[in-house]
């Protein structure tokens, strides 16, 4: 099983980005993880006073300088008191991305949190160009929290595509949530499936060919609990035919889960290049929090 030893959380100090700073709280705790809390000032905000008010004075300006960094002192108190975890505070000046990439790796983060929503670069983490390229650029895994954390992780959903990447994202779920449920999804489809019906191929010839699939799928799902050491009583597995965007939805939804854990990579270049379009509409359409394991 992977372990955590250290935790970078991200936070822009509002109220919703606080959930991610209590999640990460709750899994080093869970854990034994040492936490990071990052908050990254941009000089933008200064730069238009300036443009504004002509001339701030030195006291006022270091003043607003300040102010991030006993905010995020306090922040850390909080979590320590609350959460009995060892807690350390960094404020970087700069542009957010390469700031925080650049803590996390000097820090050797063995997961990164971020909130789902914010005041400022949290609330765009899930929408557009500046999440896809956080998520598809990071080494290291990352937590994207879309709720208020109340208790440990009860049920993981872990969407498997019988690649590597499946029993890193089976590992990285277990050490995040050990004392998690887990269920396993595999969406499985026929080649050209689609094509074949337009081409008039017969019905009952492409359902045979569903049916060799799916007992292909099954027996990839039988391997792959056997390699991860998983009980199979105790681990439900959902082998289905269809669209595997909208079955994560529909059995993130169906199974009660509070967590959903996948690999940011396809089985194909392209999705190799980009963030994977299954892991993207996790992000985007799914009610809980999702981890985007590398």
């Amino acid at each position: 099983m992977a372990s955590l030893n250290r935790l970078v959380a991200a936070t822009d100090l509002s109220a919703p980005a606080r959930h991610a700073v209590e999640r990460a709280a709750s899994v080093a705790r869970v854990t034994g993880a040492q936490l990071d809390l990052v908050h990254v000032t941009t000089p933008a905000p200064l730069q238009r006073l300036r443009r504004l008010a002509g001339q701030i004075p030195s006291d006022l300006e270091q003043l607003m300088l300040d102010a991030p960094r006993h905010a995020l002192q306090e922040l850390a108190d909080s979590m320590a008191q609350r959460h009995s975890v060892a807690t350390q505070v960094h404020v970087a000046h700069g542009a957010l991305l390469p700031e925080l990439q650049g803590y996390t790796d000097a820090a050797q983060a063995d997961l990164v949190v971020l909130g789902a929503r914010g005041a400022s670069f949290m609330r765009h983490m899930l929408l557009g160009s500046t999440a896809e390229r956080m998520v598809s650029k990071t080494k290291r895994p990352m937590l994207v929290v879309k709720q208020a954390p109340h208790e440990p992780y009860k049920t993981v959903l872990v969407p498997v595509d019988f690649s590597a990447h499946s029993l890193r994202s089976i590992r990285i779920a277990q050490a995040v949530a050990p004392g998690a449920s887990l269920a396993l999804l595999h969406a499985y489809d026929v080649p050209y499936e689609g094509m074949m019906e337009y081409a008039g191929v017969q019905a009952d010839q492409i359902q045979h060919y569903r049916s060799k699939a799916r007992q292909e799928a099954l027996e990839s799902m039988q391997a792959l609990c056997e390699v991860a050491g998983l009980d199979p009583v105790l681990t439900p597995t959902v082998v289905m035919h269809g669209d595997p965007s909208l079955l994560l939805v529909q059995q993130e939804q169906e199974l009660d889960c509070d967590l959903i854990v996948m690999g940011k990579q396809g089985d194909n270049t392209l999705e190799d290049v980009l963030l994977g379009s299954v892991t993207r509409y996790a992000l985007a359409q799914s009610q809980c929090d999702v981890l985007v394991s590398v």
